[in-house]
């Protein structure tokens, strides 16, 4: 059966249709929340205080160090009543033996010291004062084997941004090619390591151990010679520079980790795929760590 439809009101326009019509209005248009004054607040300066390990590691050492003293004060005092050969003997031993104990939280602090005035001497390059950032410079100079011959030049020139373009392309970039020379030879000395490493603990530790002294070859190219203590101090450092090498480099990284983690390669070369990886991460590591110890800013 056919089935007729009603008929419209009013007639369908005929073609060309009219043009949708589009209303603008100047832009760019006001917000319509109110307008923050700062996208993070200022937090107050905290005040330094000394964290829970190094408030017991402090108590233990004085601890340690204090009876040691009382004991050997006893000690010393009881050979000079048998005998002054004897009592000068033991005078001689504690006093050795306090000495160097003294020496080596005298060169601990010292290296703390050179850590902090990196980022004294960073913090000074980096501002638009062109005396302070002069003086800087020239103090820094002066730890350097070759920054004496580019003290004169350092004292002629009037602009601050020359300063700091002359401490880029001059010393900062020696140091930096020097630093990745060290990062290639950590890196194939880790591949020769996992390769002869019976078992993966093993390779983990020397990886480690390997990298821990990459850094401190780094430190000691920047003239810094870190302890203890200023190497946990460096490490810190470098993993918070780690961050920005990585991530100017990640278009590399993240190629060299898929090539070099793939099954296919696995399968082939076995232990020698995660040998490639950790040879890359040396070379990251060894430029995180210029990073780390150099006070010329990055552009």
């Amino acid at each position: 059966m056919s089935q007729t439809f009603p008929k419209p009101a009013t007639p369908w326009p005929a073609p060309p249709f009219p043009a949708p019509r589009v209303e603008t209005e100047d832009l760019p248009a006001p917000r319509l929340e109110p307008e923050l004054a700062a996208i993070e607040p200022a937090l107050p300066a905290a005040k330094r205080r000394w964290s829970f390990p190094a408030l017991t590691l402090g108590g233990a050492t004085v601890l340690l160090l204090g009876l040691a003293g009382v004991e050997s004060y006893d000690i010393v005092s009881d050979a000079f009543l048998r005998s002054p050969i004897l009592g000068g003997i033991a005078s001689a031993v504690a006093a050795t033996g306090f000495g160097m104990i003294g020496l080596g939280f005298w060169r601990e602090l010292a290296a703390l010291s050179a850590l902090q005035g990196v980022d004294r001497l960073r913090a000074a390059l980096a501002s638009t004062d062109g005396k302070r950032r002069a003086r800087a410079a020239r103090e820094w100079l002066k730890e350097l084997p070759e920054g004496p011959n580019l003290l004169p030049a350092i004292n002629a020139i009037n602009d601050p941004d020359a300063i700091l373009a002359l401490l880029r392309n001059g010393p900062a970039a020696a140091l930096r090619t020097q630093a990745d020379a060290l990062g290639r030879a950590a890196a194939i000395q880790s591949v020769a390591g996992i390769a002869a490493m019976p078992s993966p603990g093993l390779a983990a530790l020397f990886v480690a151990w390997r990298g821990l002294r990459l850094i401190r070859q780094v430190a000691a190219l920047h003239g810094l010679r870190p302890g203890l203590f200023a190497t946990i101090g460096l490490l810190r450092r470098t993993a918070l520079s780690a961050s920005a090498v990585a991530g100017v480099e990640i278009a590399t990284n993240t190629a060299a980790h898929a090539v070099l983690s793939s099954g296919l390669l696995q399968h082939v070369a076995g232990e020698m795929a995660g040998a490639g990886v950790a040879a890359r991460r040396m070379l990251v590591l060894a430029r995180a760590a210029t990073v780390a110890c150099s006070p010329v800013p990055d552009p």
